[in-house]
């Protein structure tokens, strides 16, 4: 399938084909059921995520094949090429009104959706809560055990396809009005307290040692992370700029949401 999906984006005259549309619609149906997944994750602790960009070619190609739609949903109207999941109830999801997922996204058993949006392409693995007006934009990789408070925004990446999407391991904490942009990832059981921004450039600054410690679009495994600023000159004088301070390591004998209590005491900071 991989294959063909190239033909056809090579060549977009084949979309014509009854054929060619019907593999293009396979791969997003096993994207739907979580056959196929657009980042693979590490099979080890020294491999690392894949993308497959196949996969996010047969999603564009997906838009490009289909029409639009009018879809009523009790008194909702929506008019779109993508339709609306469904049979939430055979796979084991909650979904709370007014929820929404698309078609093409893939949602574990015992994952949770609070009135909330999550786009074509992603994955939410096993018992995740996606809290009131989150958004996981497309191909977003979200981990089993996380919870995406309220408001959070998880950024969506199709193009270019060779792009990372935004990925959020196994047991984050991903406090309120937080925004997770640009391919960033965020290691397992990390916790991000509300209003942090990380995107692919962001500085995110280890504070926890003698000496400070830079990292670029990832946060570590069990970080503990709140809003930050450093100084930064410009032709016009030095001003702050926004950055991720990691202030401690998640505790393994307290939740998450304790853990990040305890560090923002022990700093004797308040966010």
């Amino acid at each position: 399938m991989n294959s063909e999906i190239e033909n056809l984006w090579a060549n977009r005259d084949l979309l014509t084909k009854p054929e060619s549309l019907q593999i293009v619609r396979d791969v997003i149906s096993q994207l739907d059921r979580g056959v196929l997944r657009v980042a693979t994750p590490p099979t080890d602790n020294t491999s690392e995520w894949t993308v497959n960009e196949w996969v996010k070619k047969a999603i564009l190609l997906y838009f490009v094949s289909q029409q639009m739609k009018t879809e009523k949903v009790g008194i909702f109207t929506f008019n779109d090429k993508i339709p609306l999941k469904a049979s939430f109830a055979e796979a084991g999801v909650r979904a709370v009104p007014p929820a929404v997922a698309r078609y093409g996204s893939y949602q574990a058993p015992g994952v949770i959706l609070m009135p909330s949006y999550v786009n074509i392409g992603a994955y939410i693995d096993e018992r995740t809560m996606i809290d009131t007006w989150a958004t996981v934009g497309s191909c977003a990789q979200i981990g089993k055990d996380v919870h995406l408070s309220g408001g959070v925004g998880i950024g969506g990446v199709l193009e270019p396809p060779q792009a990372a999407p935004v990925i959020i391991e196994d047991g984050a904490f991903i406090g309120s009005r937080c925004i997770v942009v640009e391919g960033a990832r965020i290691g397992k059981r990390a916790v991000l307290g509300a209003g942090v921004t990380i995107t692919g450039s962001s500085k995110i600054i280890d504070v926890t040692g003698a000496n400070p410690v830079e990292y670029k679009g990832y946060v570590p495994a069990n970080s503990v992370v709140i809003p930050g600023s450093y100084a930064k000159q410009f032709p016009a004088g030095e001003f702050h700029v926004p950055c991720a301070i990691i202030i401690g390591q998640r505790k393994s004998s307290t939740d998450l949401k304790t853990s990040l209590n305890d560090a923002l005491r022990e700093n004797s900071v308040s966010v």
